[in-house]
Formats: structure tokens, sequence, C-alpha cells
């Protein structure tokens, strides 16, 4: 446990780089000496033996030494043979010296080279599979934040990471993310129970005012008394069913969007509804069905509402899967088209840059039916957009992933 303290992002990158200082200078000079017959670049030049200190000639007396240079007759002088032809020298055909012939610059820099490519490879290779591995607990950390965003509302747990894995940084990162996860899964938790008994209890109350409005002598103000108690106990009925979906526990099963859609359509229709569906090509999702059918029926339920008829129609393009939700109603300002999805936002029916307004009770529904769809949507990895229609109208398109 106490060497675990020096194991810092400091001390795995020093180790790192050391190591591939030190392999990438073995492996240049194991590839330039073996290129050279096991030689190491540059020409070996002979050494002789020193002489000893002293005078050489002290021992055998004075009769054997030399005389001296001067005093010896000079022979007679002759001209110096010619060099022979294979002779070495300096200035003398291909010589040492900087003769005509003379590879030893050349070579130098194919040596020199071939050096600096070796060590460019090794490092790099090495700065390769570094970076690999330092950022490995980067991508642990991006995966659990993908999980614990797709886990609030669903029926999966909030993902954690390995405290006792990485280095120091990494593991006070890995503690204060586990901690981060659990608080904010039990505040989603405590928040969705206490709308849940909110919701559930103004019930109650309401039902006590129903019976009350039938006693009031005005046959309007008992009619507008009425419709504003449906309303609250509409919008109370959209809270619980979100909470209730957000915490399904049943998993994702493969849905047949061509039966699946003609049920909806067949239902709508039969309630006199003006539904139509284009018949799509046999296609697989993976989805929750009850969730499926909520996010399509909110979509359906805004195109009757402001268009008066829907069409639906379906296409795979690749690894994904459109729903197209077509109405002729008068379409939404196109920078109202994101806000559209905010919860509690009722926009009315827009002109070309209306702002957004309260609008009538029975064409605005309560702002929650979007925000709905698009969380639903999310949880099976899917998205819901708006688009206006170059015609008129609005097209809601609901994309999910395909099931091959």
């Amino acid at each position: 446990m106490t060497l675990r303290r020096f194991d810092t992002l400091f001390v795995r990158l020093f180790v790192l780089m050391w190591l591939t200082l030190v392999l990438s200078h073995m492996a240049a000079f194991l590839t330039v000496t073996s290129g050279r017959g096991g030689e190491p670049p540059g020409r070996a030049t002979p050494t002789f033996p020193s002489l000893p200190p002293g005078d050489l000639w002290a021992a055998h007396g004075p009769e054997a030494r030399p005389p001296p240079a001067d005093s010896r007759p000079m022979p007679p002088s002759s001209p110096p043979p010619p060099p022979p032809q294979n002779a070495r020298g300096p200035g003398v055909g291909p010589g040492p010296g900087p003769g005509p012939g003379d590879s030893a610059p050349a070579l130098a820099r194919a040596d020199l080279w071939l050096d600096y490519g070796v060590r460019l490879f090794v490092i790099a290779f090495g700065a390769w599979l570094g970076a690999r591995w330092l950022s490995l607990p980067m991508r642990r950390l991006s995966s659990a934040a993908q999980g614990l965003a797709q886990s609030f509302g669903g029926a999966a747990a909030a993902p954690s990471l390995d405290e006792q894995r990485g280095t120091v940084e990494v593991r006070d990162a890995a503690a204060v993310f586990n901690h981060m996860a659990l608080r904010l899964q039990q505040q989603f938790d405590a928040r969705g129970l206490h709308m849940a008994a909110v919701s559930h209890d103004l019930r109650t109350p309401l039902t006590r005012l129903r019976m009350r409005i039938a006693h009031i002598p005005d046959a309007s103000q008992q009619q507008a008394a009425a419709a504003d108690i449906h309303e609250m106990d509409e919008l109370i009925g959209d809270t619980l069913a979100v909470l209730r979906e957000q915490n399904d526990g049943s998993g994702a099963r493969p849905v047949d969007v061509a039966a699946f859609l003609q049920a909806l359509v067949d239902d709508l229709a039969d309630q006199g509804n003006a539904v139509t569906l284009a018949p799509p090509l046999p296609m697989r999702v993976l989805a929750h069905p009850v969730a499926l059918r909520r996010v399509l029926g909110n979509l359906l339920g805004n195109a009757l509402r402001h268009g008066g008829s829907a069409e639906v129609s379906a296409e795979r393009t690749g690894q994904r899967l459109q729903i197209w939700v077509d109405d002729r109603g008068p379409g939404i300002a196109p920078e109202l088209l994101t806000r559209a999805f905010e919860p509690w936002v009722r926009l009315a029916d827009p002109v070309a840059g209306a702002a957004p307004q309260a609008a009538k009770p029975s064409l605005a529904g309560h702002g929650l039916g979007l925000a709905i769809a698009r969380d639903l949507a999310q949880r099976d990895g899917g998205s819901v957009s708006l688009h206006n229609r170059p015609g008129g109208g609005l097209r809601a398109c609901l994309d999910l992933p395909a099931l091959v």
C-alpha cells in the first residue's frame, strides 16, 4: 500500500520516456552496426606498442650505439620509384585521404539517416503505446459517464469505477465519480418518489371538487370547472405515467415495426381520427414496447391536435430506422423547434416568428408530450426531432437503432 503512493502519472510518464529513449538508442546502434558487418561506425586505426622510457643503447655499451645521422655518408641520389598502381596513401588513388574514389562521407551520411530513422520509429511507437496506456482511465471514465446518463430513469444500476486500479490521480477520480453517481441516483430516486406521492395525493381533492361542482346552478360555470378539473387530472396522469415508465423494470425486446405501426394506426382510425400509414418494409427494432407506443402516441396526438390529420411512414437508412409523423398544420417557428421539447412549454399555433404564448387548452396540451417522447426515445438509444415541411405542416422524426 505504501508503494502505491508513488504510482503517480509523473512516475509512469517518466518511466515510459526513459524506456523509449533507451530502446531507441539500442535499436539504432544494433541496426547500424549489423549493417556494417558487426563493426562500429568509423575506420579502425592500427595501434603500435609504445617504446619504454630511457636510453635503449645504454645496456649495450657505447660501441653498439649507432653513429649520428650527420656522420653517416649519404648514398648517391636516385629518383624515387613510381608508386604502384594499387598503392593507397594520401592523395594517391582511393586511399583514406580525400581522393576522388573515397566513399566514407556517403557511408557516414547513410548511417546517420538510418540512425535517425530507427530512433524516430521507436519513439513514435513508444508514444503511441504510451498514449493508449495513459488514456485508458479516461476511456473508462467516459464510458462510465455515458452509462450514468442512461441509468437515470431506467432499470439499470448506476455504473461505478474501480477505486483500486490505476495511478493515484486515477484512483482519486474514480472515488469522486462513484460518490457523485451515488448521490445523483439517490437524488433522482427521491425526486421521483416525491413527485409520485404528490401527484397521487392530488387525485383525492380533485375527486371532491368533481362532486362539489355538480351542485353549481350555472351550467356554463359548471362546465368550465369540469374542464379545468379534467385538465388537471390529465396532467397528473401524465406525470405518473412518466414516473412509472422511467422505473419500468422490463427489458427491451425486438419489435416488428410494420405490425406495431399498423396496430397503432388502426386503433386511432377506429376512434374516428384521420390517420394513414404508408406500408413500411419489414423492419425490427430493439425497444420497450410500452415506451415506444407512448412516444408514437404523443407524436400522433400532437399531429391530430394541430393538423387535424396524420401521415405515418418509416424507412431504414443503414443501421438506423426513421419513423415519420407528418401533419398539415401551421408548423412551428424555426427558432422554437428546440424549445418545444422543454417540459411545461406550451406553444400556440405559431405564425412565422411568433413568440411562445399560452394557447387554448384544446390545442396546447400540457407541455409534456414532446419532453416525454424525447426522454423515452433516448432510453432506447433513439432521438426525436421536429422539422417544418416545405409545403406546410410539421414532421416529427423518431430515430431508432435498427435490429439486424
